[in-house]
């Protein structure tokens, strides 16, 4: 029996799935490096959804769908990629192609709705919301319905659809954010403050909702630094929101203070807060 000769371990990688030492012939080889079976095995479709950057899953998803125009899986990548390349309304044609085809999901439409929202179509996005069934209950599903809600001003069916989107899912801080900010629009500062703080809670980074935070403090006349982690600049990022905050409610010895501070807790120079400063002590001159 002939004896296989010893490969170097790269090289016998790349044969992994061959018959080993036997003659391979042309359409296996063909099978074995085809893009779009490679993509299969290797989830690469998923990796290019969740870790790739924006525009180079766009890339792959164009050059995917170019090649095998018949897979949905495809267009709804390219669809989805071009959403978070801030391209929503190169999606929304995708999008609208593909719930009107006979491979739709009810997943489609929720996502159809996701890039209606970020253009702008709130009656469409409620629309296509409303069509997908009551027995789909996702994380994705009540978070668009609380937005949509919220444009409507809607504060109960937003309330409720916030709620629920927060019990979905183990990460919401983002939603407890929107959440936040949908209460400090209607007026409710102490609501938002508490949602802010939650939000910071389940992600310690989220400088959004800390700054959004200070502004919900300094609506009920607190400008104090939250007890949250910052950073220096984010704690002189944030005393510029105070500041700015206190001027605007007429507080104009509270603001000049914590924009002074803001520029001497800042590690580098500190334009926007010095130029607030400088426009405010020019109009009290006057």
């Amino acid at each position: 029996m002939p004896v296989c000769p010893r490969m170097h371990p790269a090289v016998m990688f790349a044969v992994i799935g061959l018959a080993a030492c036997n003659p391979t012939s042309a359409p296996d080889v063909n099978r074995a490096i085809d893009p779009i079976n490679v993509i299969d095995e290797s989830n690469l479709s998923e990796i290019m959804l969740t870790a790739a950057s924006p525009n180079e899953a766009v890339a792959y998803f164009q050059r995917a769908s170019a090649e095998q125009p018949d897979r949905i899986d495809f267009r709804r990548g390219l669809a989805t990629s071009l959403v978070r390349a801030g391209r929503a309304d190169e999606a929304i044609a995708l999008w609208r192609d593909i719930v009107s085809g006979p491979d739709m999901i009810d997943q489609d439409r929720i996502d159809f709705a996701g890039a209606l929202i970020r253009s702008g179509d709130w009656a469409e996005a409620e629309r296509q919301l409303d069509l997908v069934p009551p027995t789909l209950e996702t994380f994705e599903r009540y978070r668009l319905e609380a937005m949509v809600a919220d444009s409507n001003q809607e504060w109960g069916r937003a309330d409720h659809f916030y709620e629920t989107a927060v019990g979905l899912t183990t990460r919401p801080a983002n939603v407890l954010n929107n959440w936040g900010f949908s209460r400090l629009s209607r007026g409710d500062f102490d609501g938002a403050e508490e949602l802010f703080l939650e939000a910071v809670r389940y992600d310690p980074n989220l400088f959004t909702a800390k700054n959004n935070l200070v502004m919900a403090r300094a609506a009920q006349g607190n400008y104090q630094m939250p007890l949250v982690r910052m950073s220096e600049i984010e704690r002189a990022q944030l005393l510029h929101t105070a500041g700015l905050a206190a001027i605007r409610q007429g507080q104009i010895d509270t603001g000049r203070g914590l924009l002074a501070e803001a520029i001497e807790t800042h590690p580098q120079h500190f334009d926007a807060a010095v130029r607030a400063l400088e426009t405010l002590e020019t109009e009290v001159r006057r």
